[in-house]
């Protein structure tokens, strides 16, 4: 059995939207290379594939290792992101990342082959680390070894088969921060209908979750009823997620109650819940769908919130609509406590993979009892809904004193 040869050089890139957990990640990887493997080159490529493309890079010398603990208190990625499919030659050609008849796969490889890199760490969701296992499947076929690891962040919390995405804890707690703020406004106007809209395209964990944790600052605080400073007036009075159907007669009845004995309703929402109504609403209508470069619907153009809003209004009896939305607050949020013990192991076992070059994404296997381990890219895949039959998430409901509603997806 041959002994795989000791990388030399490794380059790391963040892609996709933002997440709680991007600078961390980079800092954890840059900090655990310069403690038992300083003499491995780093470089990182600027705006994630598309400065793979581009050939656009930092090194990251002795200042940029020193300071790499600095990292771990910011949000956002150092590095940069962007959104680019590789396989999706007509958009790279459109945004000028590659020439007219070039293939953006191999324009990636010759670049990675140019710089020298062994080791390639995608730090993104299911279209970045899949992207980059199709990658790295084209460099085998072409006889160059690169060892791809991906470290798993979505906020959504949303990929097979991986118990937990990094940056989702902390991008709960920031949401919830948010809405304790954006609840105050019912003060604003008699027969308010506020909509807390939280990110989560085809799961409704990061809503689920994000109500937890606002009703968890909720049980930390005083109330003055006769004054009008009641927690009911700051409750949450229903979530609607993507894996639960809705019923919105009944449910427009049932907050109309609640509009009527508290003169306000504050409803949390997750950003994919509805669409496929409002999508067929748009269809039926003439109007074009848009859609990003990998084919999904773009939410904040069809504003599941919105959409909510006007659903619900007049059967309410709502003299006011605020919509909200916490995601771009939440997103670019530093790593909190939870998120940085996860994110430690994770950049940890990542470079021990790296050192044995095996190949896949870091996270506890669902599939193999929760074991951290790097798990195979072809098992990879997004769209994994929230598992609605979780105590917790039927505690919340019981207590928020909403019915359950039938589910619309069933688990994987």
């Amino acid at each position: 059995m041959t002994t795989p040869s000791r990388p030399k050089k490794v380059a790391l890139l963040t892609a996709g939207g933002l997440a709680p957990c991007l600078s961390s990640a980079v800092g954890g990887l840059i900090e655990r290379y310069t403690e038992i493997a300083p003499d491995i080159e780093i470089i990182a490529y600027h705006g994630g594939y598309k400065g793979l493309l581009l050939g656009d890079s930092y090194k990251i010398g002795p200042a940029e290792r020193a300071a790499a603990p600095i990292l771990h208190k910011h949000g956002g990625s150092p590095i940069g992101n962007s959104r680019v499919k590789l396989t999706n030659v007509k958009d790279c050609v459109k945004r000028g990342l590659v020439k007219e008849g070039q293939d953006p796969q191999k324009v990636a490889a010759d670049q990675l082959i140019k710089d020298g890199v062994d080791i390639l760490h995608t730090i993104g969701g299911d279209d970045t680390n899949t992207a980059a296992a199709d990658l790295a499947a084209f460099l085998a076929k072409n006889n160059y070894g690169l060892t791809v690891i991906g470290l798993p962040k979505t906020i959504d919390n949303d990929v097979f088969p991986i118990r937990q995405s990094l940056g989702a804890y902390t991008a709960a707690e920031h949401g919830a921060r948010y809405f304790r703020n954006v609840v105050s406004e019912h003060n604003a106007n008699p027969r308010m209908l506020i909509i807390h809209e939280v990110m989560g395209r085809s799961c409704g964990w990061l809503t689920a979750a994000t109500a937890v944790e606002y009703r968890k600052l909720l049980d930390r605080e005083e109330f003055v009823p006769g004054l009008g400073l009641s927690r009911e007036n700051l409750e949450v009075h229903a979530i609607y997620l993507p894996e639960l159907a809705i019923d919105l007669n009944a449910e427009a009845a049932r907050l109309k109650a609640i509009m009527d004995k508290h003169d306000n309703v504050n409803i949390f929402i997750s950003e994919g819940a509805g669409v496929e109504s409002i999508v067929a609403e748009m269809q039926a209508k003439g109007q074009e769908v848009p859609r990003d470069a990998f084919g999904h619907v773009k939410l904040d153009a069809v504003n599941p919130g919105k959409w909510f809003g006007e659903q619900f209004a007049k059967q309410l009896g709502a003299e006011k609509v605020l919509v909200q939305k916490s995601g771009y607050y939440a997103r670019a949020a530093a790593a909190n406590a939870d998120d940085l013990r996860l994110i430690k192991s994770c950049t940890d076992l990542a470079v021990e993979c790296a050192l044995r070059r095996e190949s896949g994404v870091i996270g506890h296997d669902e599939d193999q009892k929760n074991v951290l381990r790097a798990i195979e890219f072809p098992r990879i895949k997004g769209g994994k809904p929230f598992d609605t039959t979780l105590p917790w998430f039927g505690d919340l409901l019981k207590q928020i004193n909403q019915p359950k509603g039938e589910a619309v997806h069933v688990k994987h």
